[in-house]
């Protein structure tokens, strides 16, 4: 048994597939299959279920894949030790953001990262909140930016910038003729939200937990764009992340954005890594271009 083995047995495990996992592991996937063929015999257990076009870990494989990961990570912590030591500025560095911030942020700090920090190329993904976690604690981000509170227990964490509330209603809407608007002047609309897994949803529900607003239930977005296209076809409003809200946005078709007086809800926007990870000073450096470039 040797960490090449371990590494298939991973990629097999996450993927379902021998093609992807030795797709994934850049080696042809007769010799991947043999390589966890011949781990099953050395163990003496049989750690996946075949069937055609799918396979599935068993109990035992379930429990040795949890520790051949950890196995991994360690070997792979070794290695960005290393790297480190020689330049902590260079390298890969994998960020995961939610879907909710990853396409309203990135354009507006794309351009001072790559000036900041020349030597780091950022590997860039989406996911929501509890998956976007668990693949940080499972070593395959090295930085998670995401909407704080959050379950970061065992994590690093820290605050970047705090980003208002707006409201979106359809053009014409009664609320439009005023500039600035209160919760409570929510009350008595259809509120339109994201689908459960969205921790955007819960901070509007919690924004509106004082007020008698009525949730649409035949209607549950996917994404912001697909809620905001809901509103400006009359279903209903909805409370936007302000970065989310402006630019062209603002202006979009059948759409008008307004604002809430102060003090504003809001949300705390934040970054979580392991505290044993060995991109910390990399972590840092983005972390601070970050909150520089957004307060």
């Amino acid at each position: 048994m040797n960490l090449r083995d371990l590494q298939y047995l991973v990629a097999l495990a996450e993927t379902g597939h021998f093609g992807e996992a030795a797709e994934r592991c850049h080696v042809s996937q007769p010799t991947l299959s043999a390589q966890v063929k011949k781990l099953e015999e050395y163990l003496g257990v049989q750690l996946f279920e075949r069937q055609p076009r799918k396979v599935s870990l068993t109990d035992v494989g379930r429990r040795i894949v949890e520790r051949a990961r950890l196995i991994v990570q360690q070997a792979e912590d070794i290695r960005g030790v290393a790297r480190a030591s020689r330049d902590p500025l260079t390298g890969k560095l994998r960020i995961g953001l939610i879907p909710t911030i990853a396409p309203y942020l990135l354009p507006r700090v794309a351009s001072r990262l790559r000036t900041r920090l020349p030597g780091l190329q950022l590997m860039l993904y989406e996911y929501q909140t509890d998956p976007l976690l668990g693949k940080l604690r499972a070593g395959e981000l090295d930085l998670a930016i995401l909407a704080l509170p959050a379950d970061t227990t065992g994590l690093e964490t820290r605050a970047l910038f705090a980003e208002s509330f707006v409201v979106a209603m359809p053009r014409n809407h009664r609320l439009s003729a005023r500039k600035r608007l209160k919760p409570a002047d929510l009350a008595g609309e259809t509120l339109l939200l994201l689908e459960d897994g969205h921790c955007l949803r819960d901070q509007a529900l919690e924004v509106c937990g004082t007020v008698a607003v009525a949730e649409e239930q035949d209607f549950r977005a996917t994404s912001l764009e697909t809620l905001r296209q809901m509103v400006a076809a009359g279903l209903g409003v909805t409370l936007l992340p302000r970065l989310a809200a402006e630019g062209p946005i603002a202006g979009a078709r059948g759409l008008e954005i307004r604002p809430f007086a102060p003090p504003s809800p809001s949300r705390t926007v934040g970054a979580a890594w392991r505290r044993s990870s060995t991109r910390e000073a990399a972590i840092v450096a983005v972390c601070d271009v970050l909150s520089s470039t957004m307060n």
